[in-house]
């Protein structure tokens, strides 16, 4: 990916606590941080959407988050999804320093951003908004295995 222009993205950011970070008051994600250099910002997006396995269909170029096309929103879609994945421990949010956790739900128009225990409906809505239900099928497939096998573990 090459780098992008930024804009500022008005989010609240919170310290997070030891081990899991959802809140008692509601739910967390994990977004980047809008003052993370370029350079850092682009190795953990790489790393999140590579070794990291996260789930970055929705930010490719047609997909449900690709617009606004910035690294910043790229790589907050690429953090929660890693995050959400492994469990919102505050581990999983820190991608070297340039994310953190916030209680403000980044979702905006069909972006959906995936959330504790919504993985499986934000797949659901995916496949609603998209049209190839079954690459989105594949995906919900792949989530549903993957889970399964941590839990035989």
């Amino acid at each position: 990916m090459e780098e992008k222009a930024e804009t500022a993205v008005p989010v609240s950011f919170l310290s997070p606590p030891e081990g899991n970070t959802t809140f008692l008051d509601g739910t967390t994600w994990c977004v980047a941080l809008a003052g993370a250099s370029q350079i850092d910002l682009q190795n953990a997006l790489d790393w999140a959407c590579g070794l990291g396995k996260a789930d970055c269909k929705g930010i490719q170029d047609g997909g449900l988050c690709y617009e606004p096309d910035t690294l910043v929103s790229h790589a907050s879609y690429a953090f929660n999804n890693y995050y959400q994945q492994n469990g919102n421990s505050d581990i999983a949010c820190n991608f070297g320093g340039t994310a953190a956790v916030t209680k403000h739900n980044p979702s905006y128009n069909k972006c959906v951003y995936a959330a504790p225990g919504k993985l499986f409906s934000t797949y659901i809505l995916q496949a609603n908004n998209k049209l190839n239900l079954v690459e989105s099928c594949r995906n919900l497939t792949t989530f549903v295995l993957e889970k399964l096998l941590m839990l035989g573990r």
